[in-house]
């Protein structure tokens, strides 16, 4: 996804908004992760003997060592944080990290996906479980600054690069190199534990809204009123009860059953004047001269 629209669009560069760079650490991504490594984990025979491989997207070795790009580093602790959760629930499996879908002829993180899946191979594993494990990030941009070839990268829904790369380019390779059982740990989705997670991300980022069109770092601060805020979380409670759903405005800028009603009340009072015009012979209309004019 190109991010640099944010910036090169006069109507959107000047949008309060704010970035949630990443969120490979939240207990709501990875508990989510650790559920559905546990639920394909049964599916495969003798469980115990699983060997649990997470394949991530690779980045160029440049975009890390030279841009300052915190991805490999945010990785492996993401993937350090995941089996943690795993082992909490009495799992206790090997695992191995290693990087996906390099293209070109630079140097990309290794170790390499494929690579890696020969050598365990090699090392005699029969059980592998695939896990596409995934961190937002943008890539070779800092975001504080402005757009600079800025691209985020995060699937959380089946693609390409779990349907066809892993699903059937490394599995035959894995099958190939004498690997017996395969499996493969679905795509996030609509996990109810991670949407749940990213709508608390967003919350707790609504006091910074803003803060990137401040140009200068020491001047960010929030731009967004901490009253309104915490007016918002109540509303947000822990039953996760929906917003009121928005309130139809009319043409005068009232609700359309104030409008209504206004109309309706305007309607008795124009037809009562005209009654006492008629019968009493008196009334504004009279005194101005206008209704005899119809006699």
């Amino acid at each position: 996804m190109e991010l640099r629209v944010l910036w090169e669009d006069e109507y959107l560069a000047n949008m309060q908004h704010t970035v949630i760079p990443s969120w490979y650490n939240r207990d709501g991504y990875l508990q989510s992760m650790a559920t559905l490594i546990e639920k394909e984990l049964v599916k495969i025979e003798k469980p115990e003997e699983v060997h649990i491989f997470f394949s991530a997207h690779g980045v160029p070795v440049a975009y890390v060592e030279e841009a300052g790009d915190p991805y490999k580093a945010e990785m492996e602790e993401c993937v350090q944080l995941i089996m943690a959760a795993v082992k909490g629930r009495g799992i206790r499996c090997p695992h191995t990290l290693a990087y996906q879908s390099r293209v070109g002829p630079v140097e990309w993180l290794k170790p390499y996906t494929d690579v890696t899946i020969k050598e365990l191979g090699k090392r005699g594993v029969k059980s592998l479980l695939a896990v596409p494990v995934r961190r937002f990030h943008y890539e070779n941009a800092d975001l504080l600054r402005g757009p600079n070839n800025c691209k985020g990268c995060s699937f959380v829904c089946e693609h390409i690069e779990t349907l066809e790369e892993i699903d059937m380019e490394y599995r035959e390779l894995a099958l190939e190199s004498g690997i017996k059982n395969w499996g493969r740990v679905p795509e996030l989705g609509c996990e109810p534990g991670f949407i749940s997670d990213l709508a608390d991300a967003i919350i707790e980022a609504l006091p910074y809204v803003g803060a990137m069109n401040v140009s200068s770092l020491e001047a960010r601060q929030s731009l967004v009123p901490l009253g309104s805020v915490e007016q918002l979380l109540v509303t947000y409670d822990t039953l996760r009860r929906g917003l009121p759903a928005p309130v139809a405005m009319g043409e005068w800028g009232w609700t359309k059953s104030v409008e209504t009603w206004n109309g309706r009340a305007a309607l008795v009072t124009v037809v009562t004047l005209l009654i006492l015009e008629v019968t009493s012979g008196e009334g504004v209309l009279h005194q101005l001269g206008i209704l005899p004019l119809f006699h």
